[in-house]
């Protein structure tokens, strides 16, 4: 019978996902940010792939510190989320819903991430390793920074120019409201001359 695997196998092949994971977004962070349409949105974008990079390396010593030697299992569930990302970049939408896709996307990872990370650190905790704990926790505020940046874009601008460009029939109808409105009534103008 095979002896069963301890926290400390879990929190090695959770590494191993995890890494296997970065190296992932590394191939798809340069194709978001080819795609990206606005200048900050593609800059956030490039400014995370450096970030991932040095996440990488941040791994890699966490892997050094548990006697390991940096190996990636592939990851499953960021292959998939990353799929659907290359799924979406194949769409025809108009600059500003592509926009607010890939912005929808990149945050599917980072709170992918985020909570792979958060297990890392807890498990890393319970077992006394302070220093990986410590290096998993620089690499999950950079994940939720990028996270609060993309909420900032999209809220900043992004999903509002795209729900605008959905519906430019509504626009044009409240223009002429507007303009309705403003116009003197023959009511209101008998009311004035009457004065």
């Amino acid at each position: 019978m095979a002896e069963a695997g301890t926290l400390q196998d879990a929190f090695i092949d959770e590494l191993k996902d995890t890494y296997d994971g970065e190296k992932q977004i590394t191939k798809a962070l340069p194709k978001m940010a080819k795609t990206a349409t606005t200048p900050k949105l593609r800059a956030a974008f490039e400014t995370h792939l450096r970030e991932t990079e040095g996440q990488i390396k941040r791994l890699e010593r966490v892997f050094n510190l548990m006697d390991e030697k940096p190996k990636g299992k592939h990851c499953d569930g960021l292959a998939g989320i990353i799929e659907e990302g290359k799924n979406v970049m194949g769409e025809d939408f108009d600059e500003t819903t592509m926009d607010a896709c890939l912005i929808a996307s990149a945050q599917r990872v980072e709170h992918y991430e985020m909570a792979a990370y958060g297990t890392l650190i807890a498990w890393a905790k319970a077992m006394g390793l302070e220093d990986a704990a410590d290096l998993l926790q620089q690499n999950l505020d950079e994940e939720k920074a990028t996270d609060e940046k993309l909420t900032a874009l999209a809220e900043g601008g992004i999903n509002q120019e795209a729900a605008d460009a959905a519906r430019p029939d509504e626009d044009e109808e409240e223009e002429e409201e507007e303009v309705v409105a403003a116009r003197p009534t023959a009511r209101g103008a008998a009311k004035r001359a009457s004065r």
